[in-house]
Formats: structure tokens, C-alpha cells, sequence
């Protein structure tokens, strides 16, 4: 089945919402979901929205510390950018009817928290929910948006480009997309596409995300001919439940903003002997430190402790957390909570201009599938979802300026499956996501080394291989399609952790544990690369 649309948006989170919401109600929209609308990494986050509310607070104090912790990889005119139109998108969302917690006192204001690397309490949020309130939100608007289709259980595969399709220049012109309820290859005509798939924690074998985040839109754009940056920077959150029935649960590092502190099975703290910020250093820091303490003692978790607030304090501040934790039998008002860190978010990916844009002529990629230029080498606490509500505004904004100068696609072909069969060997795929990320987790994880790296290589070039054979033999299926992704990704991390011969914020490689006096960016480049949009001059300058 072929559909044709004005906007075609791969993802449901934040970013994609977003943006469908500010384009023109004339155009019309579709968001492909690859569950259900409201299933995504957006859902997951707790702790809040980063902006300069506070009176002793400034917008200038929010990009110096977003350039510090980037450790001098960031952008500034993309972390100015972002950190500049903070107040206006939180103002947007509170239009929308999100009800962000307030002053405990009674006061006019909205109560803010203190994050990792934050210099001041800026982090507004719904209590230990943000992400959930957000989305939600954001769904019920979009489904009563008269120019808005929404597909779930649709699943990209691939885009389709001129370049493919031997024809002149080098423009998107839609995607193909699994439709799960129908178990067919449907074709989606578009004159723009926007990736906003979220990232790719589930290359590693531990991850706080939702099993959905398998880098598509990262591979996706990788083989339709666009550059990745900085896809070694892999940030692993420190704090995640750790019990053998509690899927990727994040413990909130707001908890540590409110007086958490890390704890060894004996009940010693052990932070601030690394660092003078204690547990409220940047996530690098605190993740690298856990998992040296893990190994030197041979422990399988830390601990997390909040029990000396009050119940009170504890229940109205984190009542997810609360509540969560007590199905597994662990009271925080009472007792520490045993943590260990996770791969939690990717901070590089496909390359973009400030709109949105990236090498492909007609193709966005927004939120955590984007690489702009705000995270650096490290991301600080809370920037992510503000990113996607800025970028997302900014792509809408240009799309709309453009969307009558596009012309809309000729007919674009079918899906071909003439010459694949069903598979009668699922345990391939099964057992390729297990190798895949087992290795990924033990050789190019939290700390690196270059023969780790070497190993990794070996074994991703195999699965490459195996993959590839697989995929073009056998009809196509959920598993196959995420798997073929991920392989990619961790072929894109390995290779940009082993160019970087120095340790940087989440790159810390024991054979080069100094930060080079020169800050550089990974920027990979895919065979066959065509650039023709503006994004192309993004990298041509010095970070910062």
C-alpha cells in the first residue's frame, strides 16, 4: 500500500510530537510508531526540563555549564541556541496545560531542582514523572489534531532517496515502513521526513531504556548517506534499580539533588573521594566511579540512600520511585535503594543544522537521533528533553517556510520481497542480539581500552556480515529490522571510540587517560556521500 503526506514523522517521543504540533494545519501529517503512540524513551524520564527560572540564576550560568560538562566538545552557538529559547518552549508546555510542581511553601513559583553539574536549582518538573506528564500530554493534543494520522505498530526500514533510485540529485522522498498489524511492507511518500526515533540504549546489554530505542533512525540515515558525529560518547546513567525482576528503572538523579548519597555495601560513602562535588558530579564521573568501585571490591551494585528526609519529604518528592520501589519489596523512607549504572543515552548521531537538518535534501533528525552540537563529550542532567522541544520547534518552523517550494515525490515503487522467503531460522536473530550486546556491554562500555575496542571490531564485522546475508534472504520481521540497526550503531560507536585516542567525558580509554589540548569532533562519513543541505557547514568550525 502506497501513502502520500506533507510531513512523514518517524517517532512518537517528545521530539516528534513536538513537531507535529507546530507545523501548519494545512499540512498534512503522519507519525509512524513502532508500538503504541505513548511507548518511547520520552515516557522514562523523571527528573525534569533544564531552565534558568531562579532569580540567582541566568541563562549565561545554564551554557557555561552546559559547556563545562561537554567538556569542551559542545557548540556554543547550539547550546546558546537551545539554552535561549528555554523559557519560551517551557512556556509553551505549561499553555498546553502541564502542571508542573510548584513551591512547596505556597509560593508563586514552580519548585526546581539541582541536577548533576548544574551550578543552580533549574531543573523544572512534574514530580519524579516529567517525561510521562509530558508525553501524555503531547498524545492527547496530537490525536485531536484534525491534519495529524497516527499509525502505531508501524516500523521503519529504510528511506527512500532519489540516490537509490538512480534519480537526479539527492533528496528523501519517504520511507518504508513495516505495518505490524497487517504483517506488510507499506510505502510512505513525503516531501519531508523527520527522524526523531529516539536513541540506541539497547545495543548494550544493560540499559534504562524501553526495548523500542534500537538507533533506527541512526542507521537509517547512516545508509541513506548522511554523516554521524561523536557516536563514541555513550552516556551510562549511574543510578538504575538493580533487581533481578526491575527492567530498566531509573533512579531520578534528582534524588541525589534532594541529599541522596552513594553508599558501599558497608554504608560508607565514597564519592567525594573522587570528586569534590560528591554525588552531584557529572554523570561521567559518578557512573565511571561506581562501576571502579564495583569491580575493586567485586560487588554487584551500590547503593543509593534518601532514608534520612523524611517519609513525607520522600512521598510527595518521588512517589514513583516510592511506589515503584516498594513492589519489589525495597521501603526508600526506610532503607538504600541498590543501584548500578546503565547505558542511558547517546550524544552523538546523525548530523543537523539548528533547523533540524541534515546531509539529505528534505530530511530532519530531532531529539536524541540528532546530532546538534548541545551535549559535547557529555550531557548535562535535564538537557535532553529541553533539546527536543527546541529543535523540534525549529524544524517545524522551517519546514513550514518550505513546505510550498517542495514538490511532492513522483511515484515511488513498491516494496520488493519477490526474492526472500520466510525464515526458518529465527535462532539467528536471537542469538545475534545476545552476542551483539554482551560484547558491546564488556568491550566498549563505562571504561575502555584499545585491545577491547580490537575485539569488538573483530566481532561486529562478523555480525555485519552474518546480518547482511540474513536480511537479504528472509522476508522481513520486528526482530530482523531492529537487529539489522543495531548492528550498525555498535559498528558507529566502536569505530568512533577507536579514533579517539584520549579519554573525554563519557570516552574513557585507560591507554589514553588525558584529555588531548585539542577538542575535536568523530565525524564519520558513509560511502557514497552526497551532501546537499545546509548541515554540511555545521562542522566547520572549532567546537568552542
Amino acid at each position: 500500500m502506497i501513502h502520500n503526506y506533507d510531513v512523514l514523522i518517524i517517532g512518537s517521543g517528545a521530539a516528534g510530537l513536538t513537531l507535529a504540533l507546530h507545523l501548519a494545519p494545512h499540512a498534512r501529517v503522519a507519525i509512524l510508531s513502532k508500538r503504541t503512540l505513548e511507548e518511547g524513551a520520552s515516557l522514562y524520564a523523571q527528573g525534569g526540563i533544564s531552565v534558568a527560572l531562579d532569580k540567582n540564576d541566568s541563562t549565561e550560568s545554564h551554557i557555561e555549564d552546559t559547556l563545562r560538562v561537554g567538556s569542551d566538545l559542545c557548540h556554543q552557538a547550539a547550546v546558546r541556541f537551545t539554552v535561549e529559547q528555554a523559557r519560551e518552549a517551557i512556556s509553551w508546555l505549561i499553555e498546553q496545560g502541564i502542571a508542573f510542581t510548584r513551591e512547596s511553601n505556597g509560593g508563586p513559583g514552580y519548585h526546581l531542582t539541582r541536577e548533576g553539574g548544574h551550578s543552580h536549582r533549574r531543573v523544572i518538573h512534574a514530580a519524579d514523572a516529567t517525561g510521562r506528564v509530558v508525553e501524555n500530554k503531547l498524545v492527547q493534543l496530537t490525536k485531536i489534531g484534525s491534519n495529524i494520522e497516527i499509525l502505531e505498530n508501524h516500523v521503519a526500514i529504510d528511506l527512500i532517496t532519489s540516490h537509490k533510485l538512480g534519480r537526479d540529485g539527492n533528496q528523501c522522498l519517504g520511507a518504508y515502513a513495516l505495518n505490524r498489524t497487517e504483517n506488510r511492507v507499506d510505502t510512505f511518500s513525503a516531501r519531508c521526513v523527520v527522524l526523531a526515533t529516539g536513541g540506541a540504549g539497547k545495543v548494550y546489554l544493560y540499559t534504562s531504556n524501553p526495548d523500542v530505542c534500537t538507533g533506527d533512525g541512526i542507521a537509517m540515515g547512516w545508509r541513506a548517506g548522511c554523516r554521524v558525529a561523536n557516536m563514541e560518547f555513550i552516556q551510562f546513567h549511574p543510578t538504575c534499580l538493580y533487581h533481578p525482576q526491575a527492567k530498566s528503572f531509573l533512579i531520578t538523579e534528582a534524588l541525589r539533588g534532594e541529599g541522596g548519597r552513594l553508599l558501599l555495601p558497608n554504608g560508607n560513602s565514597f564519592m567525594h573521594r573522587f570528586d569534590r562535588r560528591g554525588e552531584l558530579a557529572p554523570r561521567d564521573i559518578v557512573a565511571r566511579t561506581i562501576d571502579h568501585e564495583m569491580k575493586r571490591l567485586g560487588i554487584d551494585c551500590v547503593y543509593l540512600d534518601i532514608s534520612h528526609k523524611s517519609a513525607e519529604f520522600i512521598r510527595q518528592h518521588f512517589p514513583n520511585v516510592y511506589a515503584h520501589c516498594l513492589k519489589f519489596g525495597i521501603d526508600i523512607t526506610q532503607e538504600p535503594i541498590p543501584v548500578v549504572p546503565a547505558a542511558h543515552y547517546t550524544c552523538g548521531g546523525i548530523i543537523t543544522d539548528l533547523r533540524g537538518q541534515t546531509d539529505l535534501e528534505n530530511l530532519y533528525a530531532i531529539g536524541e537521533t540528532a546530532h546538534t552540537g548541545l551535549h559535547g563529550a557529555n550531557r548535562m542532567a535535564s538537557n535532553s528533553l529541553l533539546e527536543c522541544l527546541v529543535f523540534a520547534r525549529a524544524a517545524a518552523q522551517d519546514i513550514n517556510a518550505r513546505l510550498a517550494e517542495i514538490s511532492r515525490p513522483e511515484s515511488l515503487p513498491p516494496w520488493d520481497e519477490s526474492q526472500v522467503t520466510d525464515s526458518e531460522e529465527e535462532i539467528v536473530v536471537a542469538h545475534n542480539w545476545d552476542e551483539l550486546r554482551r560484547f558491546m556491554w564488556d568491550y566498549v562500555g563505562i571504561v575502555r581500552t584499545v585491545k577491547r575496542l580490537q575485539r569488538a571490531k573483530r566481532r561486529v564485522d562478523l555480525l555485519l556480515q552474518e546480518i547482511a546475508e540474513y536480511y537479504g534472504n528472509f522476508r522481513i520481521t520486528n526482530d530482523l529490522i531492529e537487529l539489522r540497526n543495531l548492528v550498525i550503531v555498535a559498528d558507529l560507536i566502536i569505530r568512533s571510540a577507536s579514533e579517539r585516542k584520549e579519554s573525554r567525558g563519557l570516552h574513557y580509554l585507560l591507554d589514553y587517560p588525558q584529555k588531548s589540548p585539542l577538542a575535536q569532533n568523530t565525524v564519520l562519513t558513509p560511502p557514497g556521500h552526497q551532501p546537499s543541505s545546509p548541515s554540511q557547514s555545521l562542522f566547520h568550525h572549532n567546537p568552542s
